[in-house]
């Protein structure tokens, strides 16, 4: 058992390096980072003894949620930063503003419902998307966010390493699964009968949300199968929230209005 030497009337400099080293002991990082700043403040606004450890607590606390957050969306997958605050809601008015900041609060997620944001490509579908997910792991939801062809590939890859169901639990786990780009490509019914096993094990148990440039009437052309394609269908939209982006590409428009300063 390792004991520190403990003495009254320590120095500045003494009562620095015992601190640092308690703070390496109990892994305190962000104490041990901030402490001296804090100390000074403590001293410059007459804190009391309380409200001086308050602070320090407080520090740690809050570094460690954002070091949790930050591992979360690391650990989502996301293959770019997006947010809402960042959303030009002004540029395509298919989309509400309310309604986003409303789904931002995460209760669909809470509630297991899905979420299907339709529209043609440059409308705004994959930055609502991962700007959702990425607000739900910061409120401490587990979030993975996967293209629909990468998706169905794994899941292709490991039914045939007889890894399928080990596969499906995983994606089962996840609080809400991100699926990008449905309706890019088509799929073999194989391929479409293993997606629809991980949308199976997550009915009304996990959230999924999706983005695709299909409305659901083209969506035969993705699952050829009528009737999986109808099932595949009602699970993704039974209580949910549906968004229609709209056909009007706003990275096109941004583009255009761009061109037309620089040359203005």
């Amino acid at each position: 058992m390792t004991t520190l030497p403990r003495q009254r009337g320590l120095t500045e400099q003494a009562a620095d390096a015992a601190i640092d080293t308690v703070c390496r002991l109990l892994r305190l990082p962000s104490i041990r980072g901030e402490f001296s700043e804090i100390a000074d403040r403590a001293v410059k606004d007459q804190m009391t003894y309380r409200g001086f450890l308050a602070e320090l607590l407080m520090t740690e606390c809050d570094d460690r949620a954002r070091r949790r957050s930050e591992r979360r969306i690391k650990a989502a997958g996301f293959p770019r930063e997006k947010s809402l605050r960042a959303f030009d809601f002004d540029a395509n008015p298919n989309i509400d503003a309310a309604t986003i900041h409303m789904l931002a609060s995460c209760e669909w997620i809470k509630k297991s419902q899905p979420l299907c944001l339709i529209g043609d490509s440059g409308t705004g579908k994959s930055h609502m998307l991962i700007a959702l997910g990425t607000e739900a792991a910061m409120k401490g939801y587990r979030v993975r966010y996967t293209l629909a062809t990468k998706l169905v590939n794994e899941l292709v890859e490991a039914a045939d390493e007889k890894q399928l169901n080990k596969t499906i639990a995983r994606y089962g786990r996840v609080d809400l699964l991100c699926i990008d780009e449905l309706g890019y490509m088509e799929l073999d019914r194989h391929g479409a009968e293993l997606l629809f096993q991980v949308l199976t094990e997550r009915e009304e148990k996990n959230s999924v949300a999706i983005a695709s440039n299909e409305s659901f009437g083209g969506w035969t052309k993705t699952f050829t199968d009528p009737r999986l394609c109808a099932a595949i269908v009602d699970r993704l939209t039974f209580n949910g929230t549906i968004i229609e982006t709209g056909t009007d590409s706003y990275r096109l428009a941004t583009t255009r209005a761009r061109a037309e300063a620089e040359a203005s």
